[in-house]
């Protein structure tokens, strides 16, 4: 198989998106993706990233092919659990303490942090609206997420976020007791969820 049969075969299974570090990892040398800029049949978007042109610009996938330490939180999980009904005009997510958020908050992120033996806890696959899978937190993850963060959160989208939780036929609460026991809040956790159930 030539390097192009190979390149229109990733671009094929990543639906249109693909990365340097991707194409190198599957033997594909940079020069055809430059050759394929050259030819219209892919565009440079971002440093290293690429799309072909009938693709939709995916931000949220985008945002995460840049930063690959970088997972959707908070709001914007909510907003992906169908959690809340507020679309985020701007994204949330949290990196490893100690990252250089410099560049997130220059894009706009609205950027959290935790010990980096936290950052793994509850990461869940999801799809964003243009069908492409992102790292985010599972639903009971975010729901500790906002709880700890809740001084900073707006008072009514924490209480319908746990409402919309306590419906959903797919919760968890031992896992949700789980993540409140690591992350400190099983005490302000068992509080809230006294008044719903």
């Amino acid at each position: 198989m030539t390097g192009i049969n190979k390149l229109e075969a990733l671009l094929k299974s990543s639906k249109g998106v693909i990365t340097a570090k991707l194409a190198d990892a599957h033997g594909v040398h940079r020069e055809y993706l430059s050759e394929f800029v050259r030819q219209g049949k892919l565009e440079r978007i971002a440093h290293g990233i690429y799309i072909t042109p009938e693709v939709w610009e995916d931000k949220m996938l985008l945002h995460q092919l840049r930063k690959s330490k970088m997972i959707y939180s908070h709001e914007t999980a909510l907003f992906l659990h169908d959690l809340t009904d507020r679309d985020p005009v701007t994204y949330c997510v949290t990196v490893p303490a100690g990252y250089n958020t410099s560049k997130l908050n220059q894009d706009g992120l609205i950027v959290h942090t935790v010990k980096k033996e936290l950052l793994d806890l509850g990461i869940f696959t999801k799809q964003t609206t243009f069908g492409n899978d992102i790292r985010t937190y599972d639903m009971e993850r975010t729901i500790c997420d906002i709880l700890r963060d809740r001084n900073k959160q707006d008072a009514a989208v924490v209480s319908d976020a746990l409402k919309r939780y306590v419906r959903r036929s797919d919760k968890d609460l031992n896992r949700l007791m789980k993540y409140a026991g690591i992350l400190r809040i099983e005490k302000i956790l068992r509080n809230y969820l006294e008044v719903l159930l």
